[in-house]
């Protein structure tokens, strides 16, 4: 065919003008018959109507395998149904724009995505509980277990650090780097990296309880 077409692609029926006058099947929620591959072409060549069936489809058929590999290597809920929503976000849009070289490896695509995104989800985690406990601010009235984390203020408070002292905290929280990685690339020793950190954490503990401003 010259022109991709979800209908001749999946064996299902062209809708009648009074149906909405657009490619399709009699149901979505009819297993399609076309392959991973039929359906990122057709989102490919952008064959109106057609594509969003395609999309419709392809979500179907992939958003609970990344919903599952999610549960698997976030172990939450609510990260396993964002990972989901990126992942094929992602896959249509690359889709679309033609970025997806071999159509038919599709599903190839969206499982590396899921892997990667997932990676970064976890480091994004782990560095938001760092920081959690290294300048959470626990109200007076509340609960041991109720501590928060003013992104905010905490952005206002490192702004008020030396640029040395910022550049410390930022590669060790941010940059996951250790004393010594953030030693040789700012040309210090470690057990100096270790006392301006240190007392760099210090100063923003104080910033952000209030009990003290930042130099």
């Amino acid at each position: 065919m010259n022109r991709p077409d979800l209908a001749a692609a999946t064996g299902c029926v062209r809708l009648t003008p009074v149906s909405r006058g657009c490619y399709g099947c009699r149901s979505m929620t009819q297993r399609i018959d076309a392959t991973d591959g039929d359906l990122a072409r057709v989102i490919t060549a952008r064959e109106p109507g057609s594509r969003e069936h395609a999309e419709t489809e392809l979500y179907r058929r992939f958003a609970a395998r990344v919903r599952l590999y999610g549960l698997r290597h976030l172990r939450d809920e609510e990260s396993a149904r964002d990972l989901v929503q990126q992942v094929m976000l992602l896959t249509i849009e690359k889709l679309r724009a033609g970025a997806i070289r071999d159509a038919d490896q599709v599903g190839s695509f969206i499982l590396g995505v899921s892997r990667t995104m997932a990676i970064d989800l976890k480091r994004r985690e782990r560095r938001r509980d760092r920081l959690r406990e290294t300048f959470a601010v626990e109200p007076p009235t509340a609960a041991p277990d109720d501590s928060t984390l003013d992104l905010d203020r905490l952005e206002h408070c490192l702004g008020r650090l030396a640029e040395r002292e910022r550049m410390i905290v930022l590669l060790t929280f941010y940059g996951e780097r250790s004393a010594r990685q953030i030693g040789d690339e700012m040309t210090m020793t470690e057990g100096n990296v270790r006392v301006t950190r240190h007392r760099a954490i210090g100063k923003l503990r104080a910033c952000m309880s209030g009990a003290g401003a930042v130099p």
